[in-house]
């Protein structure tokens, strides 16, 4: 009986909390390796768009046509799959964009721009003053570590840029004093994943050469992209 009333309250428990919706994760094979992304539930706009293009196999044999030392790989440009070399590329999209998820309900910023970071590319404010994704083009972070009197500087710029809805949090700072990354797009680029496998492989990307139009001169390939679970 007593074995009974345990079960009892055992199921009770673990009805009371709330189930949590299980991570989603996509590998890109790349010609310089594998990376591995995890994508948030709490952006699931993005988390979905992206999914559903892995599945519809959308990124299998694009580039990443934009690569910045320091500070980010871009890829998921559909004009790129079969560019001829030296032509610039970023123009390409789908026919819609992505609402940003840049805060939770409360007003907090739901994931910064650490290094791994996940995010979408958008068009400028001046052409997109609400901030939307691309529905297609992806980056992932690289960047820096950063000083504290640096982090200041950046700071309140974003907090100007964001109306005073992202600050430069001890959190914050600790953040891009050692893991390093990009906080000057916080809150304005929405992030909905991040590397766990395959860092390496991005600061590969990198460090790769590039043309005038941040273009690698050898060609860097998304071979496949799919839902590993």
């Amino acid at each position: 009986m007593r074995k009974l009333r345990f079960s009892i309250l055992l199921l009770a428990l673990v009805a009371a909390v709330p189930m949590l919706a299980q991570s989603r994760q996509v590998c890109l094979e790349t010609t310089e390796g594998n990376i591995l992304l995890t994508l948030y539930d709490d952006t699931p706009k993005h988390r979905d768009n992206f999914l559903r293009l892995t599945n519809e196999q959308f990124y299998d044999s694009l580039l990443f046509h934009r690569v910045i030392k320091g500070f980010m790989i871009q890829g998921g440009d559909p004009d790129s799959r079969r560019a001829e070399p030296g032509v610039m590329l970023g123009e390409g999209s789908t026919d819609y964009t992505v609402e940003g998820e840049f805060f939770d309900s409360e007003g907090r910023l739901l994931h910064p721009h650490q290094r791994g970071a996940l995010a979408m590319a958008r068009e400028g404010d001046r052409s997109n003053p609400e901030r939307r994704s691309s529905g297609c083009q992806f980056y992932i972070v690289w960047g820096r570590t950063y000083a504290t009197t640096q982090l200041k500087t950046i700071g309140e710029k974003v907090e100007a840029q964001t109306d005073h809805r992202v600050t430069m949090t001890p959190e914050l700072m600790d953040l891009y004093r050692t893991v390093g990354g990009a906080p000057h797009l916080d809150g304005q680029y929405t992030v909905f994943g991040e590397v766990t496998e395959g860092l390496d492989v991005v600061e590969r990307i990198q460090q790769a050469l590039t043309d005038d139009y941040d273009r690698p001169v050898n060609d860097i390939r998304i071979l496949r992209a799919y839902q590993s679970q």
